[in-house]
């Protein structure tokens, strides 16, 4: 997998999305000129990016940024794409807390204009970690920077899940709630359950994300805690930062009504990931960047909420992730750009960190 070709992230004509969205907004500002139309480099294969200014005398805002879902019969990542979830936490989150998100602007849950619902949002400007090739390579911002700068950056960063987790009404996020019995920690993980059922319906399963499964009974915290509007996709790759500043927190449609470390345990595990990643290759990565005990301390100081049950939560966002890379990886066979092996296990780019997290050693000397 790690020589495999990139997975295509669209399916779509950007000029006649073009059109079509011109044609959309026109309705909104006649008269309107849509220019700068982009589809960013870095865009994902999940939601679907367009950036675009506007010209009108009436616009709410010059630069513009639009998030699509994904095309139905391009074999999507996620089973629903709910954008006016999305935009109402976006909305919610301006409203209730100071973590910087873009202005949201226009929904439209019908599916006819562009193939598919979308929202419109202020763009933010800025600069982001990036993916491709991970920001723990050489070669950008994010790693020619300093100790002081990456260590301000992560405090940061921190500090955003922090003030989201205490400044939310946790009463306001019990609408993310999935259906179903059980604690939100419960009905988070059944959630889970039935989306590596969807992804494996007809494939082959994968006995390493099953074990994983298994091990989180073993580890099941006595106390979850209480559940709070997380973030969902918590990571510095879904922040625009200004310098090494947050200016603008990206990719809400994971949000949930869960335990903070829900949110905690996906911002270590996947800093680790592209860290892993990279020591793998042979490169020394960012070590001494968004350690686990340094993210845990820094929250503690925070919030006053001591992190616990880490060992779960890692644990869980290593099999979050695996379950979304089982999907991607099935996809991309879909698309004829890779082969299956005999092991579906070979098909999870992280597969021997999250094995060796249900053997329990994963961690050790880390903390």
């Amino acid at each position: 997998m790690a020589t495999a070709p990139r997975p295509r992230t669209t399916t779509r004509d950007p000029g006649e999305l073009a059109a079509r969205l011109t044609a959309w907004l026109d309705r909104r500002l006649p008269g309107v000129t849509v220019s700068g139309l982009a589809v960013p480099g870095s865009n994902g294969m999940s939601s679907e990016t367009l950036l675009f200014d506007l010209e009108h005398p009436d616009a709410p805002v010059r630069g513009c940024a639009l998030r699509l879902a994904a095309d139905p019969a391009a074999y999507t990542v996620f089973p629903v794409y709910d954008m006016a979830r999305q935009h109402r936490v976006m909305g919610l989150v301006a409203e209730h807390t100071d973590v910087p998100v873009p202005r949201v602007l226009w929904l439209e849950e019908d599916p006819g204009p562009l193939g598919a619902p979308f929202f419109v949002m202020a763009r933010a400007e800025g600069r982001v970690p990036p993916d491709v090739m991970p920001y723990t390579y050489e070669g950008n911002w994010l790693h020619a920077a300093t100790d002081a700068q990456r260590a301000f950056l992560e405090a940061e960063s921190v500090g955003i899940l922090a003030r989201l987790h205490d400044g939310f009404p946790a009463k306001e996020a019990e609408f993310l709630l999935p259906g179903g019995a059980g604690s939100p920690l419960r009905r988070h993980v059944d959630a889970q359950r039935a989306y590596y059922a969807w992804v494996v319906e007809g494939l082959a399963p994968s006995p390493l994300i099953e074990a994983a499964f298994a091990r989180l009974e073993e580890l099941w915290p006595d106390d979850e805690g209480p559940a709070v509007l997380c973030w969902g996709d918590a990571r510095i790759g879904n922040i625009v930062y200004d310098g090494f500043a947050p200016a603008a927190v990206l990719d809400w449609e994971m949000a949930a009504c869960a335990p903070r470390e829900v949110d905690l345990g996906w911002t270590v595990y996947l800093h680790r990931f592209f860290q892993d990643l990279t020591v793998g290759f042979g490169r020394p990565g960012l070590p001494g960047f968004l350690r686990r005990e340094a993210v845990e301390r820094r929250y503690a100081e925070l919030t006053g909420h001591v992190p616990r049950a880490m060992d779960f939560h890692t644990l869980y966002a290593a099999l979050r992730h695996a379950i979304v890379m089982l999907r991607i990886a099935y996809r991309q066979a879909y698309f004829g750009e890779v082969e299956v092996p005999a092991d579906p296990d070979r098909l999870i780019l992280h597969h021997a960190a999250l094995a060796a997290m249900v053997r329990g050693d994963y961690w050790t000397g880390e903390e």
